[in-house]
């Protein structure tokens, strides 16, 4: 029986993966570059030429960083670069004249780190409730998240950090269960990739020596290899975070500070639109990431998530102590601090946060992982219920219900595809598109342009370079065909044919200066682009 499921295991977990890694070149090509990209490039660009600059001068001969700006002086120096230093590198070595194929490439690798974290994810599962089945549901239900999984193309940021943050806890875990020097390395290097991309990676340690804590009074016999492999992680996390980040090699201590205190302050001039009001990111509500991950999440999902909550909060507080004492228990209150506790921190310290709840998605794998301890209370419940009993009945209605909310996310999914990050749970699309951002990112641009390209057969068109679509519209170009590249002219917006509206710090709809709208991009009756034609 052993070997029997041993090798159902293999089946099934080659078959997901093996499924997801193929989806990534088969759908790169369809999603459009974000707003954010040539931005994030610049990052990995301006390192890698002050690495250079120290120590292979003559590489800056070679004209492969003409135009690119001074490290220690450009605004977003303080980003975290370890992502964009690597996409830098590979497109310089293999898509130097090719923006259109390093723009695909950049969104496959991004694609490929959050298949990492999908594993992450799958592993976590597995270990916490003993099997490989239950680890499958929590990848899938990380997998059919709309606005995850499209994201996971177009986000080198927010994805990447989640993917990375799941690793990292992933090996928090297993050094708790066996504490060694080398698991501490591993988590460190994993801790500092993580940080490294984003400086909320400092909850990090935060999380290990807290757990660490814990796990030396629930097993006092392990203490002394507990406090060495602390030791030695605190002892290689520092260095392993500024070898990555060369920002901060000069002065580490001051330059890192600097770049949490730009975290908690960027763009605080930005408004956002939440709720129908066009707000400063300075004066948000304490509810808006909380409001914004239940209106994006399935609903299935946030109930499980809920049930799965109540059955940890329900066991800590009734036998704490007791229940403290259990190694799976210790992993559910891990996966509680992992979800409630970065919220907790952004509200403390007012960090500036827009663009719905994307700076906080590296907290999605644990709400997954708890949506997925949800279920199985259920469906534990369900089977310990007496045949034909109140219980029974009520279980298969939920049951019922939770299936038909998955085959519509489902469904979702693919409908909306490529426009996934638009998805909304339960508002009608109109509703949603009256009280929240739409397409933020700007990735319908590309389509948009490529319809203006499709439908006029002009030698050149013209394009209007109005803000802030011209930043939508510029980053697009690039994934455009070369001979198509060559017909489009961005213009003022008086010498324009075509103006496309991205509904970005302009919600409602547009006034008739701008054209007539010819065509929409629409996700689940929410428009997302129009295309004006004057």
């Amino acid at each position: 029986m052993g070997k029997l499921d041993d090798t159902n295991r293999r089946i099934a977990t080659g078959l997901f993966f093996g499924i997801l890694l193929l989806l990534g070149p088969l759908l790169v090509r369809d999603y459009g570059m974000g707003w954010d990209e040539r931005a994030d490039r610049m990052v990995g660009y301006m390192s890698l030429r002050y690495v250079a600059q120290l120590v292979a001068p003559q590489v800056l001969a070679a004209g492969h960083f003409t135009g690119i700006h001074e490290l220690a002086t450009h605004g977003d120096a303080d980003h975290g670069p370890v992502f964009q230093i690597l996409l830098a590198g590979l497109e310089i070595a293999f898509f130097r004249h090719n923006p259109r194929g390093a723009g695909w490439m950049r969104h496959l690798l991004t694609f490929g780190v959050f298949v990492a974290g999908v594993w992450a994810v799958y592993r976590l599962g597995r270990a916490r409730f003993a099997s490989w089945r239950w680890g499958l549901v929590g990848a899938g239900l990380l997998v059919l998240s709309p606005r995850i999984f499209a994201e996971a193309f177009i986000n080198y940021k927010d994805i990447v950090f989640l993917s990375l943050f799941a690793l990292a806890v992933l090996t928090l875990t297993r050094l708790l269960h066996r504490p060694t020097v080398r698991g501490a390395l591993l988590h460190a290097l994993v801790c500092a990739l993580a940080t490294d991309v984003r400086t909320m990676g400092i909850l990090l340690p935060g999380l290990t020596v807290a757990f660490g804590a814990l796990e030396m009074w629930a097993r006092p016999a392990r203490r002394a290899a507990i406090v060495r492999a602390l030791g030695w992680y605190l002892g290689a996390l520092a260095p392993l975070v500024v070898l990555f980040w060369p920002f901060l090699w000069e002065a580490p201590v001051t330059r890192f500070w600097e770049c949490f205190g730009s975290f908690r302050r960027y763009r605080q001039t930005m408004k956002v639109f939440y709720l129908g009001e066009l707000i400063s990111c300075q004066r948000l509500p304490w509810h808006y990431l909380s409001v914004w991950l239940l209106v994006t999440t399935p609903v299935a999902y946030t109930a499980l998530a809920v049930g799965g909550a109540w059955a940890v909060l329900r066991g800590l507080l009734a036998r704490p102590t007791a229940w403290l004492r259990h190694t799976t228990n210790r992993q559910d209150l891990l996966f509680g601090a992992w979800l409630l506790g970065p919220l907790v921190v952004i509200v403390v310290i007012q960090s500036v946060v827009y663009d719905g709840w994307r700076h906080v998605y590296f907290i999605y794998p644990a709400f997954v992982l708890l949506a997925v301890r949800g279920l199985r209370a259920g469906v534990r419940a369900w089977q310990e219920a007496p045949a034909a009993s109140a219980g029974r009945r009520v279980g298969w209605v939920a049951g019922g219900l939770l299936a038909v909310g998955v085959m519509h996310t489902v469904f979702r999914q693919v409908h909306d595809h490529p426009y996934q990050y638009g998805y909304f749970s339960f508002p009608p699309g109109p509703v949603a598109g009256s009280l929240f951002e739409r397409d933020y990112w700007g990735v319908s641009g590309r389509d948009g342009l490529a319809w203006v390209l499709a439908h006029d057969p002009g030698a050149t068109v013209a394009v209007s370079d109005t803000l802030p679509q011209k930043i939508t519209m510029y980053n697009n170009l690039l994934l455009l065909p070369a001979a198509q590249r060559a017909r489009l002219r961005f213009v003022p917006h008086a010498q324009a044919r075509y103006f496309l509206g991205i509904y970005r710090w302009h919600p409602w709809p547009y006034e008739p200066q701008f054209g007539t709208p010819v065509h929409d991009i629409k996700v689940n009756g929410m428009t997302i682009l129009t295309v004006f034609q004057r």
